[in-house]
């Protein structure tokens, strides 16, 4: 019985691929003029990189690019917490660049999480 329960117990699987839940959103980007005082326009993101971590891990675990209307879409995951992110551009010469995330937990195996639109300085 002890055997069993420990090979029941090295088998439940983490975040990560493998499972049939999807991540998804949108990336919207705000351009500004070049000292961050004008929006000059709003619109969702072509071709960005948008990042996944799978749980703890020290560093992402997936990138996809955004398509033609900004939709970025991880899918085939298994249940666990995930950090979902994308660089901006900082408004402040001193800081460079910085991450914009969310973190978000897939709680059933078939699960879809849609996360609010992801917004970054271009």
């Amino acid at each position: 019985m002890l055997a069993f329960f420990l090979f029941a117990s090295s088998c439940s699987k983490g975040p990560g691929p493998g499972g049939d839940a999807t991540v998804s959103g949108k990336l919207l980007v705000q351009s500004y003029n070049s000292n961050c005082t004008i929006k000059q326009a709003e619109f969702y993101g072509v071709d960005e990189d948008v990042y996944l971590i799978y749980g703890d891990d020290p560093s992402y675990s997936e990138r996809v690019r955004t398509g033609p209307d900004g939709v970025f879409w991880f899918p085939y995951l298994r249940k666990g917490k995930y950090t979902v992110y994308s660089v901006t551009k900082s408004c402040t010469v001193l800081e460079g660049d910085s991450l914009i995330s969310t973190t978000i937990e897939i709680t059933d195996r078939k699960e879809t999480v849609t996360t609010e639109d992801i917004v970054v300085i271009r």
